[in-house]
């Protein structure tokens, strides 16, 4: 079908409208993101727009309300966690290594702001729009949430190096990833939460401690059975 020049324009307005609607998108994410770094998960969306320069209107026009705000910062966190984890696996020599690798990416990322991870980690579980500006402005996705998504995909990364150094089915790879994935979160999220612990380990002797407890367990067991004699 031949576009006359009126279509050709239209469509050309629209990409730049929809370029210039993602960009803004995006600062507004990266505004977000420094505000929750600063001030905390219970940032409000004055505080918000403050950081970005802009109005609470404008962000509404973008997000529609804050849990829409907090589901694009938690798409964009992750995304970069998953990059980062994902790196760290192709980078790593052994299959063990890569285990360490990635338990010591995600502490870092943890470590390095709390306050978003915490802000990330309410995506999953956030209800309506308290700051809503009206009833018709509150949120009723039911979506998977960014974070499931997140650990679905690390559940994958974390298999691989597994299976490789444990010779085990897929399936079984992919049943043990996912509870090393929920051990190390469960376990980086109460090292978070106490940090202020005397004695409590650093990140370095926390990811040590995290791979040796998943690794010589499950990897130690299936290499005894394998060499076992029968009777």
């Amino acid at each position: 079908m031949i576009q006359t020049g009126d279509q050709r324009g239209q469509d050309g307005r629209r990409t730049r409208w929809d370029d210039h609607r993602a960009a803004r998108r995006r600062d507004l994410v990266d505004a977000a993101r420094k505000a929750v770094h600063r001030g905390g998960p219970g940032v409000s969306m004055d505080e918000i727009a403050q950081a970005a320069g802009t109005s609470k209107s404008i962000v509404y026009r973008y997000f529609h309300d804050k849990a829409g705000l907090r589901r694009a910062v938690a798409s964009a966190v992750v995304a970069d966690m998953h990059d980062a984890l994902a790196r760290a696996a192709r980078q790593a020599p052994t299959p063990l290594a890569a285990m360490r690798a990635m338990v010591g990416v995600y502490l870092e990322m943890i470590e390095h702001s709390p306050q978003v991870y915490w802000f990330v980690a309410r995506a999953s579980i956030a209800g309506p729009d308290p700051e809503a500006v009206d009833d018709k402005a509150r949120s009723t996705e039911t979506e998977e949430t960014p974070l499931s998504s997140y650990l679905d995909s690390v559940i994958e990364l974390v298999a691989g190096p597994f299976a490789q150094a444990a010779g085990v089915s897929p399936h079984d790879a992919a049943a043990w990833a996912a509870g090393a994935v929920g051990f190390v979160r469960g376990t980086g999220e109460w090292w978070l939460a106490h940090r202020g612990l005397a004695a409590l380990p650093d990140r370095d002797a926390l990811a040590e401690q995290i791979t040796l407890w998943l690794w010589d367990g499950p990897v130690g067991v299936l290499h005894s059975h394998a060499a076992a004699p029968t009777s």
